[in-house]
């Protein structure tokens, strides 16, 4: 079985999970084992120890790389999508949105649902993403947002446009116009 993080358990686990006195040795053991060598270890923040005769707890703060997003993401529009790889068909699809309200590949950011695998609300939350638009099905906490397709929802400072994936808008034409109706509330185009 593959090992999973901490944010993708929490989807399979729903019941809490308890640590029986037994085990400390042996994941003591293990987490020795995981660690790397001191040579190529990495920095983290605090680390704290305590010694108890065959128990240790150890405690290390988790900062996970920021999820990484294609483009400069200027404005501050992020755009997510489903395909793991976008056509050049696509792309050229998803450019002529974005120069029809007035943007360019440069000022947004993409993300595909590959790559916000395992990544939890929190950590997508600290991209600060003024806009959001997602294409099609996305395997991550932003589909628990109470959003419907082709509907514009705020919250805090955010707006989010959910529609159906890249693949599906190109080939349906009424899909297009229901895209380009909420792309002008979206933007503000008259």
């Amino acid at each position: 079985m593959e090992k999973s993080t901490l944010g993708q358990l929490q989807y399979i686990l729903t019941e809490d999970l308890f640590l029986v006195k037994e085990d400390i040795p042996n994941l003591i053991r293990q987490t020795k084992q995981n660690r790397p060598h001191p040579t190529e270890s990495k920095e983290y923040p605090s680390e704290k120890v305590e010694s108890e005769d065959t128990t240790s707890i150890v405690e290390e703060p988790i900062n996970p790389e920021p999820i990484p997003v294609k483009g400069q993401f200027e404005k501050g529009i992020l755009i997510l999508y489903e395909e793991d790889q976008l056509s050049d068909e696509i792309m050229e699809l998803l450019s002529k949105i974005l120069q029809a309200v007035g943007l360019s590949m440069n000022s947004v950011g993409l993300l595909s649902s590959e790559g916000l695998s395992g990544r939890s609300l929190e950590e997508f939350n600290a991209l600060n993403a003024h806009t959001v638009i997602k294409f099609g099905r996305i395997q991550h906490p932003i589909n628990s947002l109470p959003i419907n397709n082709y509907h514009i929802y705020t919250e805090e400072e955010t707006e989010y446009l959910f529609a159906d994936s890249l693949s599906q808008i190109a080939e349906n034409k009424e899909l297009k116009g229901k895209l380009w109706n909420n792309l002008k509330i979206l933007f503000n185009l008259a």
